[in-house]
């Protein structure tokens, strides 16, 4: 009897991770046509063929070339990355808090990271460092991200209530709405212009300096969340037993934080606020592998979260061209469901 209950596990063990690896290798391939049908759908359409002989030959000079190594591959990589990150970044949060309806958006983080934008774009903090705004902004994006992120986890550490959490990052978004709201009153009109259409989120403009530095800043901090899935999957179960598992529960909590406020910082001082990506994602991952294991969970989150987002900003660009939308305002018909749908299942609680 004991055997066959032995052999009985082995069998669904083994069945659960081919199930994983097949979910793994359609994410992957989601991915990459999502890539391709980027590359080459647009106000003008190209042939896929065109856009690989492009890609293959960067040196050759044509309208082709500079649409698709200008525009369109710079944009498409943001996509992928940015998508990823803050999926990461909802999911880290997700575990900090024990929490399946927290995101960088709800919680303020996004808010946060918006208002310092708002500071370099909208006043002359700008002005002298002009060469120098894509790394002021993302430093700026990630100074606001940090900022909310601390009052909000101070504010928690003295309520247990996790209604009154998101209450509290609500009311920290409403606060930097409020004064990023002012200082757009009192700037000038050229700025307001561009200020506006950042806010309104988009993937478009990215440019290979931006593209470098969500690489490497963005690419370090996946890795690093990704390499400390076994201390995340320990910190889910309580506080009290990572630490009987050799974690350093202070040192961890604030690596959780500051790579949670970095990655949706990043990604909101280039792309402007995108929302609902980090906060349903992470639940869709774990709907589609079945577990809460982060082994699995942070590389199936950010295959989701760049398959999401690659299909939102297309149908941002395509749905009513050659009228761009707002990617929020799609991303929002994806995530919104899914957040309602969390409130009404049993057993999830504020």
């Amino acid at each position: 009897m004991e055997a066959d209950l032995v052999l009985r596990d082995q069998t669904l063990v083994r069945r659960a991770s081919q199930r994983r690896h097949m979910v793994f290798v359609f994410l992957g391939v989601a991915v990459l046509v999502l890539c391709a049908v980027n590359l080459a759908v647009g106000s003008i359409s190209y042939p896929l063929g065109d856009i690989l002989h492009v890609l293959a030959n960067p040196g050759e000079k044509s309208d082709l070339q500079f649409i698709v190594w200008k525009l369109r591959l710079p944009r498409t990589l943001a996509c992928v990355m940015g998508g990823a990150y803050l999926a990461a970044s909802g999911l880290l949060l997700q575990v900090y808090f024990r929490n399946p309806i927290v995101g960088p958006f709800i919680l303020g983080i996004s808010s946060g990271a918006t208002l310092t934008v708002s500071v370099v774009m909208l006043t002359a903090v700008g002005l002298k460092y002009t060469y120098m705004i894509p790394f002021l902004t993302t430093l700026a994006g990630m100074v606001g991200a940090y900022g909310v992120m601390v009052l909000v986890v101070a504010i928690a550490a003295k309520v247990r209530g996790g209604a009154t959490l998101l209450i509290v990052g609500l009311m920290m978004g409403y606060i930097c709405s409020s004064v990023t709201s002012i200082l757009t009153a009192l700037a000038e009109k050229e700025r307001i212009k561009g200020f506006v259409l950042w806010g309104m989120g988009s993937f478009s403009g990215f440019k290979w300096i931006e593209i470098s530095i969500l690489f490497a800043v963005g690419g370090l901090l996946v890795l690093a969340v990704y390499l400390l899935s076994k201390p995340l999957n320990a910190f889910l179960l309580g506080e009290e037993y990572a630490a009987s598992m050799g974690v350093s529960i202070r040192r961890f909590r604030l690596f959780i934080l500051l790579a949670a406020s970095s990655l949706a910082g990043l990604v909101t001082a280039m792309a402007g606020p995108v929302a609902f990506v980090g906060l349903a994602v992470p639940h869709m991952a774990r709907l589609s592998f079945r577990t809460s294991d982060n082994r699995v969970l942070v590389p199936g989150a950010c295959l989701m979260g760049a398959i999401v987002t690659s299909l939102c900003d297309l149908i941002a660009r395509m749905w009513l061209s050659p009228v761009e939308l707002p990617i929020s305002a799609i991303t929002a018909f994806f995530g919104a469901p899914i957040v309602i749908a969390l409130l009404l299942k049993r057993g999830v609680k504020l």
